[in-house]
């Protein structure tokens, strides 16, 4: 990733963990490693294909740790590296904010 190519840090967060995909992978990986079939439970909607690009980009990142394990059939095991974990307090935000965001509209509908 060549930092100067970005116009600011901004831009940076939301290419290492932004889009559709990521921010989910990085909360649910949040309480622990994960096997891949268990992510792509827990996200739901998200195809094999999206899944696997979007941890090979959070891997190249330095934000995931992938361990595959020589047994048959393969295992393979997901899981936040340190780097990785700093995003917690973002996506804690982001939750919070997305609770208040939902309640706010709810209590509009009524």
């Amino acid at each position: 990733m060549n930092m100067k190519a970005y116009r600011c840090a901004v831009e940076v967060t939301i290419e290492v963990a932004g889009g559709k995909w990521k921010p989910l992978i990085i909360h649910y990986l949040l309480s622990g490693t994960k096997r891949f079939g268990e992510l792509q439970r827990l996200i739901g909607g998200v195809t094999q294909r999206s899944l696997t690009l979007q941890l090979r980009e959070l891997e190249s990142h330095g934000m995931v740790n992938r361990v595959v394990y020589a047994e048959v059939p393969p295992r393979v095991e997901y899981s936040l590296t340190e780097l990785g974990r700093t995003l917690a307090p973002t996506l804690v935000a982001m939750r919070e904010w997305g609770e208040n965001y939902m309640a706010r509209r709810e209590a509009e509908q009524q």
